[in-house]
């Protein structure tokens, strides 16, 4: 495991950097990233470039043996490229810029931003190329799904929907435009849609419209990997990303580069209640599974947050170490700080680093040492890997879908997936999160919660998976539209229902309005959000509501299909429902279970065929003690054990 820093050496001064690397090495940092922010101090002006500062410090940094991650800064353009060429600049749907932040701004559909953007990327890969420092390059920073409306990316959506649909009249019937008495005569009539969704919306256009500006960024990345390939076919590329609003379709952000990287900024103030959701954990596996493989953290939380808000609450004593650990036990192998030094002037002067505006560590800092320590001596599993018996899929098709038209209240796609991950957590299944098209045969159970957007190759996964054994969830809210997010004629679940053994006669939407659901042995639980009645035609009731005019309905079923059992979640429950669930499904499967864990303690197994090791990870402002079964040798305190006793943010890791 490798532990960075991020680092922006052209905003200090140059008598800071040989002693700022000087204490990086005597820290324990191993990797730093670099020239994310610095297009500008590049080339200055046009086609002028200025590239000795950067030898410098890539110097500097080689004479200390620390690895360079080398940015290409192509998210942050020089002010005479905004003022030579304003048309790159991001437009919203009345022609105005859209420039509300200092960086992210760009059009990636211009093509006079992407022949600079092409050509700053030569001008780094051919200066670097032999260069044994750099072990990686980042492309761009935090890409968004860019929601542009200039006239280039205008007619470009058009040319997507003509390439995709073939002609007008198909356009019209896919995009749904009889509802309205609106349809196309014209290819030129085609507009995005309102890119803040506050009007009327057609949601068809809608979620094509996001396919095509995923498919912008991805294309994007792809044509800068292409330029530094051309050069070194060996290199290691990435772009980094943030799991927001407007986050792109991951699946095919990442599909051109060679693996993940997240900037992780978990929660600092943790919350009691259950239904909530303090762990990154789910985000953690969701990062691994997008490529199936390991991944990086290129920024970690290293202190208050804070830009054009208020400041977040400082990090609490514990979570500097703990949460870089955590990240490590989900499938990273390096994780970058954000950052060495809090900037003192810009936008970010209050995103704090390690090491504050004084300019005297303080105890974030040194705790950052003992992470660095602890981290060195972590080599033996640095071959290993996750490997799962559970896994849950996400879409970011069927998320944006529910973000074009919300349910009910308080009804979260996202959610969905949390719950069953956290559900599984806590007997200590490893779980990934991974794409609904792919492999699940190694898999003993599949998630597959609100299943909204109908595509066929998913569909067809998730039944083979069952036909051949599996064990399946499913939830509300599937099948209920066609490939372009139009509803299908047919009775609910429609191309699932088969599968449940069950049809949908009526749903409700109930809110926020908690109701109670009962199951077979007799337990109850609240559930709310929505109701879903259900008919049972080969599937067996597993719990009935108890409450409304649908009292003694089923509301969660299971199925015998072929050789596999698919189970069906009618309704959104508490967690309490969700861990019953679990641990029942575990239990069945034989996925082994880990009972009696302190609330908060988060358990990951990584192998590498040989050895397993086992971490235990306490995610609570508490103390807590979890018994071993036998005596486990620590790696981290090189000692045998008959107990992991952790402090609040603490981890152990035993071999098993």
């Amino acid at each position: 495991m490798k532990i960075g820093v991020d680092y922006y050496p052209e905003q200090w001064d140059r008598s800071m950097w040989n002693r700022d690397a000087d204490l990086m090495a005597r820290t324990g940092v191993k990797i730093v990233r670099i020239a994310e922010l610095a297009w500008s101090k590049l080339e200055p002006q046009d086609g002028q470039y200025d590239f000795s500062w950067l030898d410098d410090i890539i110097g500097i940094f080689s004479h200390y043996g620390i690895e360079v991650v080398m940015c290409v800064p192509t998210n942050c353009p020089p002010r005479w490229m905004y003022e030579a060429h304003p048309e790159i600049i991001q437009a919203g749907m009345g022609e105005s810029s859209v420039q509300s932040r200092s960086h992210s701004q760009c059009c990636l559909n211009s093509m006079v931003f992407m022949s600079y953007a092409k050509r700053i990327t030569e001008q780094l890969i051919r200066r670097y190329i032999a260069n044994p420092t750099i072990v990686a390059w980042q492309i761009d920073s935090e890409l968004k799904a860019p929601s542009c409306c200039c006239e280039v990316c205008r007619e470009k959506f058009r040319e997507w929907l003509l390439e995709r649909y073939d002609n007008l009249e198909t356009i019209n019937t896919v995009l749904g435009m009889s509802a309205c008495g609106g349809e196309y005569s014209d290819i030129s009539q085609i507009q995005p849609p309102d890119i803040h969704m506050e009007k009327e919306i057609n949601p068809a256009l809608c979620l094509n419209w996001y396919r095509f500006i995923s498919e912008s960024a991805a294309n994007y990345v792809k044509e800068l990997s292409l330029i530094i390939r051309r050069e070194a076919p060996k290199a290691k590329i990435t772009t980094n990303i943030q799991f927001d609003e407007d986050v792109p379709d991951l699946y095919k952000l990442f599909n051109a580069l060679d693996f993940v990287s997240y900037d992780n900024y978990p929660p600092v103030r943790l919350s009691d209640n259950p239904d909530k959701f303090s762990s990154h954990a789910f985000y953690l596996d969701l990062m691994r599974g997008i490529k199936d493989r390991n991944f990086w953290v290129m920024e970690q939380l290293s202190g208050p947050v804070g830009s054009r808000s208020e400041m977040s609450p400082t990090t609490i004593p514990g979570m500097i170490k703990g949460y870089s650990l955590q990240a490590l036990a989900h499938g990273a192998d390096t994780v970058l700080h954000y950052r060495w030094r809090t900037a003192v002037n810009g936008a970010g002067m209050f995103r704090h680093g390690l090491i504050d505006h004084s300019n005297v560590p303080g105890r974030r800092f040194f705790e950052f040492t003992e992470l660095c320590k602890t981290a060195s001596k972590l080599n033996v599993i640095d071959t290993t890997e996750l490997v799962s018996d559970v896994a849950i899929l996400y879409s970011p098709e069927n998320e944006y879908a529910f973000k074009i038209q919300p349910q009910t209240e308080g009804f979260s796609y996202i959610d969905q997936l949390k719950y069953f991950h956290k559900a599984f957590a806590r007997y200590g299944a490893n779980i990934d999160v991974v794409s609904p098209d792919s492999d699940l045969s190694a898999y003993k159970v599949v998630i597959a919660p609100s299943m909204y957007i109908y595509r066929k190759k998913a569909a067809e996964n998730i039944y083979r998976y069952v036909i051949n054994g599996g064990t399946l969830i499913m939830t509300t809210r599937s099948g209920v539209k066609d490939a372009n997010n139009n509803c299908v004629m047919d009775v609910l679940p429609t191309s699932y229902k088969e599968l449940i053994g069950a049809e949908i006669v009526e749903y409700d939407p109930v809110g926020n309005t908690k109701q109670t659901i009962i199951d077979f042995a007799g337990n109850t639980f609240t559930c709310r959000q929505w109701c879903d009645i259900l008919r049972l035609t080969t599937a067996k009731a597993y719990a009935k509501y108890n409450d409304s005019f649908y009292r003694c309905c089923p509301a969660v079923t299971m199925n015998r299909y072929c050789s596999g059992v698919a189970y069906y979640v009618g309704t959104v429950c508490k967690m309490d429902f969700y861990e019953k669930l679990a641990n029942n499904i575990m239990k069945q499967t034989g996925i082994p279970r880990l009972k009696g864990l302190p609330e908060g303690v988060e358990v990951t197994t990584r192998t590498n065929g040989l050895d397993d090791y086992i971490f235990f990870f306490n995610n609570s402002e508490k103390p807590a003690v979890v018994g071993l079964p036998k005596a486990m040798y620590s790696i981290i305190d090189s000692t045998g054990k008959e107990k992991i006793e952790l402090k609040p943010f603490d981890m152990d890791i035993v071999r098993k």
